[in-house]
């Protein structure tokens, strides 16, 4: 039998949507308030979930104090209160958008989640904008 279990979090983090490449006015178009030069910032929703087989022996699809102590090291730890793009070295070459921290976080979290398991990251960056990941 297969369940998917989720693990809710939080982030606060600022960033700047902006490609260097660009001019401020070309930024300004396309990403609006969001690519002032001073950055902005969110106070980020996660969800984390883990699909796979719950296991006869334990009844677990995934032990969620091991997800809780995953995210809190892979993520927390290293997004709450940061500059995305200063201190967060994946977005001093990606764009730091909702899609780009989620896949970033997937990415992050992906090594140490069976192989056997489907992971999914879900991203509020706000209570109406989110993005979904699955890889």
């Amino acid at each position: 039998m297969k369940a998917k279990v989720s693990r809710k979090a939080h982030f606060n983090a600022a960033h700047r949507l902006f490609k260097s490449d660009w001019s401020n006015e070309k930024n300004a178009e396309i990403f609006g308030k969001c690519s002032n030069p001073n950055f902005h910032g969110h106070n980020y929703e996660l969800i984390v979930s883990v699909t796979g087989e719950i296991d006869e022996e334990t009844g677990f699809v995934m032990d969620m104090k091991v997800l809780k102590s995953l995210i809190r090291e892979k993520i927390e730890d290293s997004f709450d209160h940061k500059n995305l793009n200063l201190e967060i070295p994946e977005f001093k070459i990606l764009n730091p958008t909702a899609e780009n921290i989620a896949m970033v976080i997937w990415n992050k979290l992906r090594p140490h989640i069976e192989k056997s398991k489907e992971l999914e990251v879900i991203l509020y960056e706000t209570p109406r904008n989110y993005v979904t990941y699955l890889g």
